[in-house]
């Protein structure tokens, strides 16, 4: 068997992206892996991966097969990939993670990830770049002020992340369901202006049409984030505090 150091994804549906980033990973942490073996990991048909392993080709990665006994699929361990598949809110999630260890002041090796980090960026296409760039000016961060209760910060939905990606680029509005500190839930409708970092806080920056002024959402309480289709908005200024600064100052 491959020596996978992960979960098989038996019975669930996994898309391609997915299932190449698996292949490949298999690959990297075995000398060599069958093409049944590879099948059996990802949860597919020995067609499928062999389509697969194609399709890796063809972006850049080098990998043999030899057939027969004693053969297997093999990737060279140099081998990268020549395209840039990261889509926008995967790299700015790892600016999140990095600005937000920064301003915790726990982030020893700060160097090697803006290094890191500039290199993504660096092999970004031109429109993916751009649009990093206009998700980035709505990122601010700051410290949290002293005494404030956080022991019941929770998880956020990973659907956050791309909703909030579409609302900023397009100037969309954002309705989500939202549970206030005494647990009452309500649907809201906002503009969505920044994100704001006070770490271990996140918070969406609207402008709450109902309420003409700006509010503060803690995005743990945010769930089913859904686009209003055809309700544009314009961006405003947000006043925030003299201790909160743009992400790009912190670079």
């Amino acid at each position: 068997m491959v020596p996978f150091f992960g979960t098989k994804y038996m019975g669930m549906k996994m898309n391609v992206r997915l299932r190449h980033d698996m292949i490949i990973r298999a690959l990297r942490r075995s000398s060599t892996a069958t093409v049944a073996e590879l099948a059996e990991t990802v949860s597919v048909s020995r067609r499928t991966v062999l389509r697969d392993i194609g399709a890796l080709r063809e972006q850049g990665f080098i990998i043999d097969t030899e057939p027969g006994p004693g053969g297997g699929v093999q990737i060279d361990p140099q081998s990268i990939q020549t395209t840039t598949r990261l889509s926008v809110p995967e790299i700015f999630a790892l600016l999140l993670s990095v600005a937000t260890m920064r301003a915790a002041r726990s982030l020893p090796f700060s160097d090697l990830a803006d290094s890191g980090l500039a290199k993504i960026e660096q092999s970004l296409p031109q429109d993916k770049l751009r649009d990093l760039r206009r998700f980035l000016s709505r990122l601010y961060v700051g410290q949290i002020p002293r005494g404030e209760d956080i022991s019941d910060v929770g998880g956020m939905d990973s659907a956050l992340l791309p909703a909030f990606e579409t609302a900023f680029l397009q100037n969309l509005r954002l309705r989500f369901q939202y549970k206030d500190a005494k647990g009452r839930v309500t649907t809201r409708e906002v503009e969505p202006q920044a994100m704001l970092i006070l770490p271990p806080l996140w918070y969406l920056v609207a402008w709450d049409p109902l309420r003409d002024d700006f509010r503060h959402f803690r995005m743990d309480r945010i769930t089913q984030p859904e686009h209003v289709p055809g309700v544009k908005f314009r961006t405003r200024h947000v006043p925030f505090a003299d201790d909160v600064c743009p992400y790009q100052a912190m670079t």
